[in-house]
């Protein structure tokens, strides 16, 4: 009961002392002021990992395992019988999954 009453007493205490303290920029230049350390090192982090990415992809062959991949799947693909599917149709397929795919990579970034 007396922890209630306390409460109330600080409360209306320090509601009637309340006094503004007027900023007159301080919070901005402040904030200017502080170091851009980690967005600067998760920008170089960025970098190089999508620069070792790119590397990899190279030096592993990831052109030709990607582009045999998509030969085997469009034959594959034809074989079972989906030559009825529209080329207009698979064409708005492959926009999407680019436009899909960049998204991500840019979502990394």
């Amino acid at each position: 009961m007396t922890e209630t009453t306390d409460d109330k007493l600080l409360q209306k205490f320090f509601s009637a002392n309340r006094k503004e303290i007027e900023d007159n920029g301080f919070s901005r230049r402040v904030m200017h002021h502080l170091p851009d350390r980690y967005y600067r090192i998760s920008q170089l982090w960025s970098l190089f990992c999508f620069t070792l990415a790119i590397v990899l992809f190279f030096v592993l062959d990831g052109l030709q395992l990607v582009l045999g991949t998509l030969r085997e799947t469009f034959t594959s693909a034809l074989e079972s019988g989906a030559a009825e599917i529209d080329p207009k149709s698979l064409i708005i397929v492959a926009v999407v999954l680019l436009y899909f795919g960049y998204r991500k990579i840019c979502s990394l970034a």
